[in-house]
C-alpha cells in the first residue's frame, strides 16, 4: 500500500538511520508525550492512538503523530506542509539538538512535493514545487537529485495529455519521496519489496491538540481506530488548493 500524502519532520542523531528503522523499533510513548508537550505548549494535548506512518503521515491540523526511536524521531504535523520549507519555525527545526533535521512533505493529488535539510540547525537545502511552478529552490542541489533534473524520472502523463513548455521533468511528489528514501531508507510512494522497509512498519504515537482549557476529560487509551489508515485528512493542503503560486 502506498501513501498519497505526507507532512513529516525527522530529527536524526544516529549515523545509520536506515539500520535503526529496519529493526522496526517500538516508539517510546513517554518521549513522544514529552516532545509534543514541548512543541505545543500553548495547547492541551491528549493521547489518542498508536498508528503507523502508513495512515498517519499527513495528520489534520488538530493532530500530531510522533515516533521516538533510538537515535531518531519523526514528527508528523500539518506544520511541515509548507510552500516554503525555509519558513519552518525555529522550534521545529531543532527541538532535540539533533545533528540532522529533514522535512519531507507531498500531496500526489495536487502534484506538489517539498523537502529540506538542516545540519545542527544550519540550513543546507530546500525544494518545493508543483509540476509547473518552483515555489522554493534554495541551497546546493545534492548528488542524488541529478537523475531527476536530467529527465530520468519523467511524469506519467495520461489520457493523451502532454506536458507544457514550463512543466518540470519529474513529478514533485516522487522527488520528495526520493529525498525520504535517501535520508531514511524507505519510500512512501513505491510498494515495498519483500524484506524492504515500509511506512506500515513504523509505529507512531498519536495526540489530539485542543485550545488551552478546552480538552475533554482523558479517557483510557484505546487501540488504533478502525479505518485510521484510510481516514480522510481535512484541510492539510488547503493553501495549495487556493493557490500554488508564490506571488
Amino acid at each position: 500500500m502506498t501513501v498519497h500524502s505526507a507532512s513529516t519532520l525527522w530529527y536524526v542523531d544516529t549515523p545509520d538511520p536506515v539500520a535503526v528503522l529496519r529493526d522496526h523499533p517500538e516508539p517510546d510513548p513517554a518521549a513522544a508525550a514529552a516532545l509534543v508537550g514541548q512543541l505545543y505548549a500553548e495547547h492541551d494535548v491528549l493521547p489518542i492512538m498508536i498508528g503507523t506512518l502508513n495512515g498517519c503521515a499527513a495528520p489534520d491540523r488538530d493532530e500530531v503523530y510522533i515516533g521516538c526511536y533510538p537515535g531518531l524521531t519523526v514528527v508528523c504535523t500539518a506544520e511541515a506542509a509548507l510552500v516554503r520549507p525555509t519558513k519552518l519555525p525555529d522550534l521545529l527545526v531543532r527541538p532535540l539538538a539533533s545533528e540532522q533535521t529533514y522535512l519531507v512533505s507531498f500531496d500526489e493529488t495536487l502534484h506538489w512535493g517539498a523537502f529540506a535539510h538542516w545540519e545542527r540547525g544550519e540550513f543546507r537545502r530546500s525544494y518545493s514545487s508543483t509540476r509547473v511552478d518552483i515555489l522554493e529552490n534554495e541551497g546546493l542541489p545534492m548528488v542524488w537529485e541529478r537523475p531527476f533534473w536530467a529527465g530520468e524520472h519523467p511524469v506519467p502523463w495520461w489520457g493523451g495529455t502532454h506536458p507544457g513548455a514550463q512543466s518540470l521533468p519529474f513529478d514533485p511528489p516522487d522527488f520528495a519521496d526520493a529525498a525520504n528514501a535517501e535520508w531514511l531508507g524507505f519510500h512512501y510512494r513505491t510498494p515495498a519489496e519483500p524484506g524492504d522497509l515500509a511506512p506500515a512498519d513504523l509505529a507512531v504515537c498519536g495526540f489530539t491538540l485542543y485550545p488551552k482549557g478546552q480538552a475533554p476529560q482523558p479517557q483510557p487509551t484505546q487501540g488504533a481506530r478502525p479505518g485510521a489508515a484510510t481516514r480522510r485528512k481535512r484541510g492539510l493542503f488547503g493553501w495549495l488548493h487556493r493557490t500554488d503560486r508564490v506571488l
